[in-house]
């Protein structure tokens, strides 16, 4: 009986280490997390201790050589870089050993293309690829030259795109103007959503923090929800009121991780740019993650390089569940620190509370009697503010609340 299922592409990991501060068996462990979300399986792995990355090959010329019997040896279809590779190196190692030549960014770029579902997530992650593509045309094409399939050909690959500076440059160009357009209609809807006067609060966090999972216990989104990394691309807005009636949206997006291409940066800008526009950051972090703190640091580097900071920032450590003891760890960035279990909505009404927190901190306290000729006031405090208190009295209905300036309602 012939298998129609596709054969599993098995590769060997490998890293420089340069003794500076970085744990490459975790990089590792991350890199080989990526693969198997690619859809590869790791057959082995290779580190070199190095004062400098080779130029031309990346490794030293022995470590080449035993990644080539690591190859034949497990028989690996090919090898995957924890760094970008610069073209040259491509090109060595692909002439150097019998396998395909990867590296993290492209592993990264081909989980997104095979994970974007909306027109713009397609059109931000080949715009991605393309541009790594064209600069590095020449060490692909040697070393992508042996497998036409498979982790590093998805997106653009899959529509035989010639790989050939004049047609990428042609093909980012288009891509550019469509991009252009569709984010004019996010600013557009962004636009709205602040007129809106409701305080609108951004979920940032690593891949696989758990943030999808919070948003869908918390509003019912109906986002995919994956024990991988990079489970969802496309950002989703909802709206969810607080414990004490005050209305917020809540918008998540694509995920942080270590060695983000920057290409990738660069065409996710205007999505990753949500939480810039947002009034309160809801960090979210897997707590359960030996890794945690390193994380949290990436993901405050990833915020500073979008320019988003001088923002309130509440730390949600989520995943108590997974733990008999909940270590202390520390955010000294955050406004506010709350534990959570996303999965088990536990935790929810600390995190209400200090995001209701947050929020009021920035209204006025007002207490007036609404005469009943402007009623309608009563509804933009009940939507646009925090409701302490409601009287109905004769001249009118006294109330005790917290809103924003912006809405028209003072003492």
């Amino acid at each position: 009986m012939i298998s129609n299922n596709p054969e599993i592409e098995k590769v060997i990991l490998f890293a420089v280490d340069l003794d500076d501060g970085q744990c490459v068996e975790d990089n590792l462990d991350e890199l080989e997390e990526l693969v198997k979300t690619a859809g590869a399986i790791v057959a082995g792995r290779l580190i070199q201790k190095k004062e400098r990355i080779d130029n031309a090959t990346y490794l030293g010329s022995g470590k080449v050589m035993e990644l080539q019997m690591l190859v034949a040896e497990y028989e690996a279809t090919g090898i995957v870089c924890d760094d970008e590779l610069s073209p040259m190196q491509l090109t060595n190692l692909g002439q150097a050993i019998d396998a395909k030549v990867l590296d993290r960014t492209m592993i990264i770029l081909d989980i997104f293309a095979g994970r974007a579902n909306t027109r713009e997530g397609k059109i931000q992650v080949e715009l991605a690829q393309l541009r790594y593509r064209s600069s590095h045309l020449i060490g692909m094409r040697s070393s992508m030259s042996r497998l036409g399939g498979g982790i590093g050909t998805r997106g653009p690959g899959e529509k035989k795109l010639e790989i050939d500076r004049r047609v990428i440059r042609d093909r980012i160009s288009q891509l550019s103007h469509e991009l252009d357009d569709v984010k004019q209609h996010r600013d557009v809807m962004r636009k709205q959503r602040m007129q809106g006067n409701i305080p609108i609060v951004s979920i940032v966090g690593y891949t696989n923090a758990g943030k999808s999972t919070l948003l869908n216990h918390l509003t019912d989104a109906g986002v995919l929800e994956e024990d991988k990394l990079f489970a969802t691309l496309d950002p989703t807005s909802r709206n969810y009121k607080l414990s004490n009636g005050q209305e917020i949206i809540i918008t998540d997006t694509v995920g942080f991780i270590k060695k983000l291409p920057h290409h990738l940066i660069n065409a996710f800008r205007s999505t990753l740019e949500e939480a810039k526009y947002a009034d309160i950051i809801l960090h979210v972090v897997d707590i359960s993650n030996p890794h945690a703190d390193e994380q949290m640091i990436v993901v405050y580097d990833t915020l500073r390089s979008l320019g988003v900071t001088d923002k309130p920032i509440v730390t949600a450590f989520n995943k108590i569940d997974k733990l008999a003891d909940v270590p202390v760890i520390k955010d000294l960035s955050a406004d506010c620190v709350v534990q959570i279990s996303a999965k088990h909505e536990i935790g929810f009404t600390d995190l209400s509370e200090a995001l209701a927190d947050i929020i009021n901190k920035g209204q006025t306290y007002i207490e007036r009697v609404i005469p009943y000729s402007e009623a309608n006031l009563l509804n933009r405090i009940h939507k646009f503010g925090t409701l302490l208190e409601e009287e109905y009295r004769d001249n009118g209905i006294f109330v005790r609340a917290y809103v924003d300036a912006s809405i028209g309602i003072d003492n």
